[in-house]
């Protein structure tokens, strides 16, 4: 499974070890950076990469860690198909993924101490999306993006 990783510069360092950390469970991780923790970088930036990726089916999923994590949720969100949100728990992590299909995990890099994102991350790696009921309501959301798309032109 192919998982894009990006944050911005709160981020980058627990972005390179929830890379090491996939990597560790078989992931293969395309990484848009940031790359320098000494120079600001606009989280809009690497959601923006993460997000294309994901809406053409050329990852499989996405990691994304800013200050708070909420940034990057928005800005990923704007790409059909994309379905991101803030976790901070192992829980939530799961149920967004069982239910919702979770496509897009989003961090924050200042909240949380990184080693107690290391299970958030194992969680979202490991969990599959239900189907059933809740594809039902994954197609209602995809009408939704296509019917806004068709009203208005949509930019990617």
């Amino acid at each position: 499974m192919k998982v894009a990783i990006g944050s911005d510069h709160h981020g980058i360092v627990f972005k390179q070890q929830a890379a090491d950390f996939l990597k560790s469970l078989g992931a293969e991780i395309v990484d848009v950076g940031a790359h320098l923790a000494t120079e600001p970088c606009d989280y809009p930036d690497s959601a923006k990469q993460v997000g294309q990726l994901v809406a053409a089916g050329v990852v499989d999923r996405g990691l994304l860690i800013c200050g708070s994590g909420v940034g990057m949720a928005i800005t990923a969100n704007k790409f059909p198909g994309v379905r991101a949100a803030v976790c901070d728990s192992v829980d939530l992590a799961k149920l967004t993924r069982q239910h919702n299909g979770l496509n897009v995990l989003c961090l924050s890099g200042n909240q949380w101490k990184q080693q107690d994102l290391l299970p958030v991350v194992r969680a979202f790696w490991e969990t599959e999306f239900e189907g059933g009921r809740h594809q039902r309501r994954i197609d209602k959301i995809t009408e939704i993006e296509t019917e806004v798309c068709s009203s208005r032109p949509c930019r990617e």
